[in-house]
């Protein structure tokens, strides 16, 4: 349960959804900042792919050094420019980004994954399914094991950490959570293993790709499984449900991936108010019973079903535009890893400044989404 202060008086459980995005995922980091700066540890963090590895260098570090080991990671995949993004026009810009994600694709990230120079994999040959891939994430596992105290985090007094895989031979999402099991490189690496640019995480005798081929937004593992009680949770969100209508190739790509990798929150949270709903009308039928038609067991059913309890989400959602290019999740460029880094935490402040879930909510409310408040038109500029 988190220390309670002037943001949090009630002491409300704390949780952090991370979204998968690829670079887009320094924004996560932005926000992140924020809730530390103001005393909103999270007691669970819940992530999917690049959200997987922000949430693993957060849980898997002490308070004092998690900023510190976040940045290291951003610094590290970071690609330095060659100009100064800050003094060229915003076509240049546009020129040297997608420069920059040529490089990308041809010599991947240090630190992250590099590319299967000898693979038959591209031209159709059989492989080992743990190489079946264009690029190779060993790099990651290695970052992972240097930046994340994976004893720490597998310790009982670290925030909770479940990061999502697909299981390949089922198609089914897998929630690896360190309060069931012990988490390594290996559990953080399989969240981001999207093919067929990353090959499968072998654990257990089982392959696992990325958990957003399943469900990008991680937030039904959370309502699925919320404890008794009120509870707090920030939503951060990289790709954009909603869009223009593309007119070019590229743009056409774009809408594709945020339509593809977008938030399915709404369905997720109407769906746990109606099931709210219901177990708050089954109750009131349960008390309308005469005495001697109840039974201890239809009161431990009752009372598996969770008390009545309020889960306040804050949506961040990332909307730089990229210039509506399909490659912005590989864009590693200093520029906007910086740029996107700056936008989160200058969102998270605003959230902080708002903070609405100290807002009185009706009694019987399941579940309230605050969103951001509107003055959103500084940000609607280009990253870098």
């Amino acid at each position: 349960m988190s220390a309670p202060n002037e943001l949090n008086p009630r002491g409300l459980r704390i949780v952090l959804v991370l979204q998968g995005g690829g670079a887009l995922g320094a924004y996560q980091a932005g926000v992140y900042q924020a809730l530390h700066e103001h005393g909103l540890a999270p007691d669970w963090i819940v992530g999917t792919s690049i959200g997987a590895i922000n949430a693993a260098l957060i849980a898997g570090n002490p308070k004092e050094d998690r900023l510190a080991r976040v940045r290291s990671f951003w610094e590290r995949v970071s690609r330095q420019d060659l100009v100064d993004m800050s003094r060229i026009s915003d076509a240049e810009r546009r020129t040297h980004i997608r420069f920059g994600t040529t490089q990308t694709v041809f010599q991947g990230v240090p630190g992250f994954f590099t590319p299967r120079l000898f693979s038959g994999f591209g031209f159709g040959l059989a492989v080992e399914p743990e190489a079946a891939s264009f690029y190779d994430t060993t790099a990651l596992g290695e970052t992972l094991a240097e930046l994340v105290d994976f004893d720490y985090l597998n310790s009982p007094e670290s925030t909770r950490l479940t990061v999502n895989a697909v299981n390949v031979a089922t198609g089914q999402l897998t929630h690896f959570d360190s309060r069931a099991m012990r988490l390594g490189p290996d559990h953080v690496r399989a969240s981001g293993s999207l093919p067929p640019a990353f090959a499968p995480v072998r654990i257990d005798g089982e392959l696992y790709w990325d958990g957003g081929l399943y469900s990008n937004t991680p937030l039904e593992s959370v309502l699925g499984t919320l404890q008794e009680g009120d509870a707090l949770c920030f939503m951060v969100d990289l790709w954009s449900a909603h869009g223009p209508e593309p007119t070019t190739l590229d743009q056409v790509e774009t809408r594709q991936k945020d339509v593809v990798y977008a938030s399915r929150s709404t369905r997720h949270i109407a769906d746990y108010a109606k099931t709210h709903r219901l177990q708050d009308k089954l109750r009131d039928l349960y008390t309308r019973l005469p005495p001697d038609q109840r039974t201890v067991e239809d009161e431990r059913e009752l009372a598996a079903l969770g008390c009545e309890s309020t889960l306040h989400i804050v949506r961040l959602p990332y909307s730089g535009r990229d210039w509506h290019m399909a490659a912005k999740d590989i864009n590693f460029s200093k520029g906007s890893i910086d740029w996107r880094w700056g936008q989160g935490y200058a969102d998270g402040m605003r959230a902080v400044g708002d903070a609405a879930w100290l807002r009185r909510v009706e009694e019987d409310t399941a579940v309230v989404v605050h969103e951001l408040p509107s003055d959103r038109d500084r940000r609607h500029g280009q990253p870098g």
